[in-house]
């Protein structure tokens, strides 16, 4: 095999066993070069600028800092992206999609599949995993806006209003407002009523 069918593979997640799993499974492939594992969006945006050799970046989408849709937008031209997540939501998918993602795949795939998908990605074209693509489908055009899905988000992992504006980075009375605008496009009475029916809806 010549080098120049060679795919140069950066693997990204912040769980450094399943980081290392995923690169061993892709090294076991012939035209996969795995050429770096790393542990965060910060971690290859640098790494990109230092080695402009990247072919596909094989990444996390919930990780510390910013996350794998954040991250694909600021990469090089030319780096195309593969999403792999365990929380996979509708929402999450027509958001990668817009930031260029062409990738998006659960972490139960198959090694198989990961491997068919980075080709496919490297080739320019989409490939996405069939039960998320028909869910987005199915889901009407969220009412929430990005600040606000991002404060319902948390605000479902439950803490204060202290503590949710604390983790979104912003001012108390702020949050405030974004959940109670949530909450009435939600028709909810309570903040976790609104994150509850904006995740069965598919907004989060």
């Amino acid at each position: 095999m010549s080098a120049d069918t060679v795919i140069r593979v950066v693997v990204v997640d912040d769980e450094s066993l399943v980081a290392s799993s995923l690169s061993t499974l892709l090294s076991l492939e012939d035209d996969l070069d795995v050429v770096a594992t790393l542990g965060s969006g910060e971690e290859v945006l640098d790494w990109c600028q230092r080695h402009p050799v990247a072919d596909v970046v094989v990444m996390d989408l919930q990780m510390g800092g910013i996350d794998g849709i954040e991250t694909a937008e600021s990469l090089p031209d030319g780096v195309n992206v593969l999403i792999v997540t365990s929380h996979g939501r509708p929402r999450q998918l027509k958001r990668a999609l817009a930031g260029g993602v062409l990738g998006f795949v659960p972490k139960t795939s198959s090694a198989g599949e990961f491997a068919t998908a980075v080709r496919t990605v490297h080739a320019g074209r989409r490939y996405l995993d069939p039960e998320l693509a028909a869910a987005a489908i199915g889901v009407g055009e969220s009412p929430l806006t990005e600040r606000e899905s991002q404060v319902l988000e948390v605000a479902g992992q439950g803490g204060s209003v202290e503590q949710i504006a604390a983790a979104v980075h912003l001012a108390a009375g702020t949050t405030r407002n974004y959940l109670s605008s949530a909450m009435g496009k939600t028709g909810a009475s309570t903040r976790f009523e609104a994150w509850r029916i904006a995740r069965e809806r598919g907004w989060l």
